[in-house]
């Protein structure tokens, strides 16, 4: 949330949350901050931030600021999980979450390109046998719980609306500037937000290696079966085209309505 209260933004990681944490930022300071939103500890509330929690509750229960939050298709979405987590050195240095990749390679034969993730491997293969990792953490959490980064969307945003929020729009990565020029013309800013001169703060961009073939080849019958299995409720809700992994454009509008009532259970 902007610490003017301008605007409430549920992350959904993978979904442009860098950049979009940057425009509220920018919103309420007229500059960017200097280093990864992430590990900003001033300048927005977040709810990471104990002294942030209580404005935060009270805003969303009232429903006092405009809230948003914004989507990506999944196979897309997963794909960059894939070459960003698992493939990629993070910005610490180090592999994510320590000794995740060594189970990888142990379990499920998972390569990432060597120890800096630049070497040649199967791409294809490699990222087919994460997908049964993926499914295995979210539907028995086994070998371990699910990651936010490729836990599904619908469960993040559902977060929301059980808790008493409600969203005033929900908009797709793939059309951004449609969709967040909307958000900022629906509010009043401390300061001006020219989305044309945005950079895109892609904090993942050179982690990983460089998916070298077309999205649609990473998916075989079996790979789209378990990606439908994860994900089904995200490809309903948010109007993605399961059938063809090429398509990363939606097929139809989100009808909020049906997001509020199918995930406020």
């Amino acid at each position: 949330m902007t610490e003017s209260e301008s605007m409430v933004y549920r992350v959904v990681p993978k979904c442009a949350c860098s950049t979009i944490g940057q425009i509220l930022y920018y919103s309420d300071h007229g500059a960017f901050f200097d280093g990864d939103i992430h590990d900003a500890t001033h300048g927005l509330h977040k709810w990471a931030r104990e002294d942030s929690q209580d404005l935060i509750e009270a805003n969303i229960r009232a429903h006092a600021s405009f809230a948003f939050t914004c989507v990506r298709n999944p196979y897309t979405r997963i794909l960059s999980s894939f070459f960003d987590k698992i493939c990629g050195i993070q910005r610490n240095g180090r592999r994510y979450r320590g000794n995740l990749v060594p189970m990888l390679t142990q379990k499920y034969g998972i390569e990432v390109g060597g120890d800096d993730g630049k070497e040649d491997f199967d791409q294809i293969q490699s990222f087919r046998r994460f997908l049964l990792f993926a499914r295995d953490s979210i539907r028995w959490r086994k070998p371990m719980e699910p990651d936010i980064h490729w836990s599904a969307m619908s469960g993040h945003i559902s977060t929301f609306i059980v808790n008493g929020g409600r969203y005033d729009r929900i908009f797709w990565t793939e059309k951004f500037d449609e969709g967040m020029q909307a958000v900022l013309d629906a509010v009043e800013l401390p300061h001006a937000v020219d989305l044309a001169a945005i950079p895109r703060f892609n904090e993942s961009e050179g982690h990983g290696p460089k998916r070298v073939h077309p999205v649609e080849d990473y998916f075989d019958d079996l790979s789209m079966h378990l990606v439908y299995e994860i994900y089904k409720r995200d490809f309903q809700l948010f109007k993605y085209d399961f059938d063809n992994p090429a398509n990363k454009l939606p097929t139809g509008e989100i009808d909020l309505d049906e997001v509020h009532a199918k995930l406020g259970d």
